[in-house]
C-alpha cells in the first residue's frame, strides 16, 4: 500500500468514525478466511460493515472523532465493525463470537461513549431499530381496533336486544 491509498484509508476510516452510530473492535486472530466470509455476511446481513485496517492507520484516524477514547483497545489483530443501528453491529459481533472463540469482542464506542464487553453485550441484548418501529406501529394499531370493535358492539348489543323484544311480541 502507498502513501496516498494510506492517507485515503485514514480519512476514509475517519469518515466512518465521524458517522457511524456504534463501533465494535474485536480480535480476530485465527480465524479462517471461511469464517471472515461468514462474518462479513453476517454483518450486512444485520445492516453493519466490517473493516481490518492496520492499528496504526486507525489511530491516526481516530482523533477528533467522537469514539477517540477507544485507542487503547487497538494492540494486536483488531477489526472495527461498524453500523448507524446502534444495535446491528453489536448484536451481530456477539452472535458470532459466541459460535467462534477465536473471534474476541474488545468493546467499542456509541458516539462518545466508550464502551466495554459488557457495554457491548448490553447493546446486543436490545432490539433493533426495525424491531422497535415494528412494535410501535403494533401499538398504534391495537388501540384503534379496540375502538372499532366498541364502536360496533353497542349497535350489535342493540339489535340483539330489539330481536329479542320483537320475539317476544310475537310469542305473546
Amino acid at each position: 500500500m502507498d502513501r496516498a491509498q494510506k492517507v485515503e484509508l485514514v480519512t476514509s476510516l475517519n469518515q466512518v468514525f465521524q458517522n457511524a452510530g456504534v463501533v465494535v473492535v474485536a480480535h480476530y486472530a485465527g480465524l479462517t478466511v471461511k469464517q471472515m466470509t461468514e462474518l462479513r455476511g453476517e454483518m450486512k446481513q444485520a445492516g453493519a460493515t466490517v473493516k481490518v485496517a492496520k492499528n496504526r492507520l486507525v489511530k491516526l484516524a481516530l482523533p477528533g472523532t467522537p469514539p477517540e477514547g477507544i485507542t487503547d483497545l487497538f494492540s494486536g489483530p483488531t477489526l472495527i465493525a461498524y453500523s448507524d443501528d446502534p444495535v446491528a453491529a453489536p448484536k451481530a459481533a456477539i452472535k458470532f463470537a459466541k459460535d467462534n472463540e477465536q473471534f474476541a469482542v474488545l468493546g467499542g464506542a456509541m458516539g462518545a461513549q466508550v464502551l466495554n464487553v459488557e457495554g457491548v453485550k448490553s447493546l446486543a441484548s436490545l432490539p433493533s431499530l426495525d424491531e422497535l418501529r415494528g412494535n410501535l406501529v403494533r401499538m398504534l394499531q391495537t388501540p384503534a381496533t379496540r375502538i372499532a370493535m366498541l364502536t360496533k358492539a353497542p349497535a350489535g348489543q342493540l339489535a340483539r336486544v330489539l330481536n329479542a323484544h320483537a320475539q317476544k311480541g310475537e310469542a305473546a
